[in-house]
């Protein structure tokens, strides 16, 4: 088995929104894992994103408009906290764990250049425990939430929708793969990177192709992973 998951960093954000080119960062965290998913190292942000928190948004994460005003830091030094302590971990050769990767590192990548700050370039290895989830059990029925996979794979995640509960549940995923999936997943952090570019596009191409039969005609599903490219 290869060791990709004896030290995993960690990183999730919630937000005011779905929209990666529209939405802010609301919370975060980066956090570094031990082999056995112990805490070795984490931190938690909260910002004030300068813009309403909607209803909908503080239904999901708990936290209002209010309250970011109030507690929240600036920003532009969040932002680039939060890019700063990813760039030390990809710099280490760290693998970095996010469940939807797209949607957190697209999202963060918009915030950098909203503030004029330098965005991950090619950030990498990322572990994504969504894509590779359906990668090695396509025909499990069922939803594939972080809460439903999770519970399928006998990782606790209490106070789901907390950054820092659900990147470090994320991460004892990706480790309950390795262990349950071990023969598929014995490769290095970085072709285990590469593999999940080409299976987050079989997997949005057969999504595609699922919704134009069933329901929308024109409807298109990006298989862009990790970030989804800057828009021309």
């Amino acid at each position: 088995m290869s060791d990709w998951h004896h030290e995993l960093g960690v990183f999730d954000l919630e937000t005011t929104g779905v929209d990666v080119e529209s939405a802010r960062i609301v919370t975060a965290h980066v956090g570094l894992l031990g082999a056995n998913g112990e805490v070795k190292h984490g931190r938690y942000w909260l910002l004030d994103p300068e813009v309403e928190i909607p209803a909908e948004a503080t239904a999901v994460h708990g936290i209002t408009t209010e309250l970011a005003r109030e507690k929240g830091m600036d920003a532009g030094a969040g932002v680039e906290a939060i890019v700063d302590q990813l760039r030390r971990l990809f710099d280490r050769g760290i693998p970095v764990v996010a469940y939807n990767a797209p949607y957190d590192f697209t999202l963060l990548d918009r915030e950098a250049r909203r503030h004029g700050i330098e965005p991950l370039s090619s950030p990498g290895p990322i572990i994504d425990p969504l894509v590779i989830d359906r990668a090695v059990d396509r025909y499990r029925p069922g939803k594939r939430t972080l809460t439903v996979t999770a519970t399928h794979y006998g990782v606790e995640l209490i106070a789901a929708h907390d950054a820092a509960a659900d990147a470090i549940a994320a991460g004892r995923l990706a480790q309950a793969l390795a262990q349950r999936h071990g023969e598929e997943l014995a490769i290095g952090a970085v072709e285990l990177h590469s593999k999940q570019v080409d299976w987050c596009r079989e997997q949005a191409a057969d999504f595609q192709e699922y919704m134009r039969r069933v329901r929308d005609p024109e409807f298109t599903a990006s298989g862009a992973w990790p970030v989804h490219a800057w828009p021309a």
